[in-house]
């Protein structure tokens, strides 16, 4: 305080120098101005002196603070509020006989979500990253919680993170891999439900090229403009086979409950050669929950995942207008424009789209041989079915893991994670704090919600929201019947079991007004839930501040053979 104010004083120009009037403070500031507030946290204030001169000095080291009531907020000297319990008191700061001062309001607001910034940031072996946490509470006040949170790393041979006054939030590398840094809130702080924040650290090790890592973005960068809301958007590179001749195409859906690459002609310009069945082209219709469906023939592919080697594939290129279309398949989406998306990309748990049925029965109602324009139900080996390609790779093969940050309620314009190949496979998919649930061999498990079981759940990257039945919320009007529009954000929980009996686990989530989320501006919700018929699908929003693995079908990684979730 003393060098602060010797400073002051030897800014105002009075010594011998032909008698100029000394600068006189006239008024001071602080801010933030009327700051609202929930009880249990606390507000930074600062003080800015305005002198004769029109000169302004940062005082706030300087001034004398204070609160008029201490039982609503009390203030130490550094201008940090500390709030007790709901009222209003008036906030004073105080230098050389003159005061400023501001009303605090301190409210009953409860905190609904956290969100920790930066965003899945990637940083070198060696560095550090300085995390922060806000807070949005129930009347929409959004405050910074980060000295307040309690912070942790999942694996802390990657990175540690600070609690320590000064450094509150800072992670400190360790080595190459990936770990999930989480705040978490005093139990002190008023909350509504269960709230969590966390994000994604990845520390890449000196020359690491991330091979097995592709860039996910929410509504960003990857996705195509006009796009739906919570539309997770990858690239992928494709080439003719055997050849230099690529392609990349962004706006690519990222679906984890399907299996195999699908693409609009209208989006590719390599050639493909094409699959043959039966003494005809190998043509595919796939339904999927929304009621729409793809047609279209099955060609050979050379396909790049992020910078993994290129691999053989079959993939569906989508054409609505290639041959006689099947009865499943009139209502065929006839582009990226009415799809919303150039394409989809299925790393679901099976390694085919369809696997044995096919193979032995000609009536499985997904594969035809179309010759000119007559098209008839055909039996397909493995080999030539609609491949998950992951499941090609000559390494990173057994899996994938899904990282998306936390939204906060309310939403966000755009959200960056990753989809990382492999499980186990590389320091950056290797993770120990996660539940395995094994699925039956259609990649389904158990939802418990509101009393009812159903045995027919899944994890779905492709759903823009999660997706069941229920009897406690209204459906929004048209045309959104299909989601749910509560008066207010409502918060549940339901239960996940293994397909097996084990393990069981709670999952808590809210559901918003659609109709109210929509017209925001922000296109990534954590809060969109509609009807589901049959089925619970935990669709885009429960990947939010989650690490999820998808265990490939027949595989084994560290943590067990596939098929599995596991978060």
């Amino acid at each position: 305080m003393l060098l602060l104010l010797a400073v002051i004083s030897g800014c105002g120009g009075g010594g011998g120098s032909g008698g100029s009037t000394p600068r006189k403070l006239v008024s001071i500031t602080i801010n933030p101005a009327s700051p609202s507030i929930a009880a249990g946290t606390v507000q930074q204030f600062s003080a800015t002196g305005t002198f004769s001169d029109s000169t302004t000095q940062d005082l706030t080291a300087a001034a004398t603070w204070t609160s008029s009531n201490s039982q609503v907020a009390a203030i130490n000297v550094t201008g940090r509020a500390t709030t007790i319990t709901t009222g209003t008191t008036t906030i004073s700061a105080s230098w050389g006989g003159i005061s400023g001062t501001t009303p605090l309001i301190v409210t009953s607001a409860t905190l609904v979500s956290l969100a920790i910034q930066p965003t899945n940031p990637s940083i070198a072996v060696g560095t550090t990253q300085q995390f922060s946490v806000n807070g949005t509470f129930s009347d929409n006040t959004i405050q910074d919680l980060t000295t307040l949170a309690t912070w942790s790393s999942s694996n802390t041979s990657v990175a540690t993170v600070s609690n320590t006054s000064g450094s509150t939030g800072r992670a400190s590398t360790v080595a190459a891999g990936t770990t999930t840094i989480t705040a978490t809130v005093p139990a002190t702080l008023p909350i509504t439900g269960n709230i969590s924040g966390s994000t994604i650290l990845t520390v890449a090790g000196s020359g690491s090229s991330q091979a097995n890592v592709l860039p996910i973005t929410v509504n960003g960068s990857l996705c195509s403009s006009g796009s739906y809301p919570n539309k997770p958007c990858v690239s992928v590179t494709v080439c003719t086979p055997g050849t230099s001749t690529c392609q990349v195409i962004t706006d690519i859906l990222l679906d984890t409950g399907s299996y195999g690459l699908r693409i609009f002609k209208q989006a590719l310009n390599v050639s493909l050669p094409q699959v043959t069945a039966a003494s005809g082209s190998l043509t595919e219709c796939v339904q999927f929950g929304d009621g729409s469906s793809d047609w279209g023939p099955v060609q050979m592919a050379g396909v790049i995942l992020g910078n993994e080697p290129a691999i053989q594939v079959p993939i569906q290129v989508i054409d609505s207008t290639f041959g006689t279309r099947s009865r499943t398949c009139q209502n065929a989406d006839v582009s990226p424009a009415a799809a919303g998306f150039n394409g989809i990309l299925g790393v679901g748990l099976l390694p085919q789209d369809c696997g044995a049925l096919c193979v032995s029965s000609a009536n499985n109602g997904i594969y035809s041989a179309c010759t000119g324009t007559s098209c008839s139900g055909t039996i397909v080996p493995l080999s030539s079915q609609v491949q998950n390609p992951v499941a090609l790779l000559p390494q990173d093969n057994n899996g994938v893991l899904v990282q998306l940050p936390s939204v906060p309620l309310g939403g966000l314009t755009s959200l960056n994670g990753s989809l990382v190949l492999g499980i186990g496979t590389q320091p950056n998919n290797t993770l120990a704090s996660v539940t395995v649930y094994p699925t039956n061999s259609v990649g389904e498990f158990t939802t418990t919600f509101n009393g009812v079981t159903n045995n027919s759940s899944f994890i779905d990257s492709g759903s823009n929201g999660l997706f069941f039945t229920s009897n406690l919320l209204p459906s929004c009007p048209a045309p959104n019947t299909g989601f749910y529009c509560p008066s207010a954000t409502t918060s549940f929980a339901a239960t996940n079991t293994g397909a097996f009996g084990s393990p069981i686990g709670t999952v808590p989530f809210q559901i918003g007004n659609l109709n109210s989320l929509i017209i925001t501006g922000n296109n990534v919700f954590a809060d969109i839930g509609g009807n589901g018929i049959g089925g619970f699908d935990w669709g885009l929003p429960f990947f939010f501040g989650r690490n999820v693995f998808i265990g490939i079908k027949g595989a084994n990684s560290i943590l067990g053979s596939g098929p599995f979730w596991a978060y």
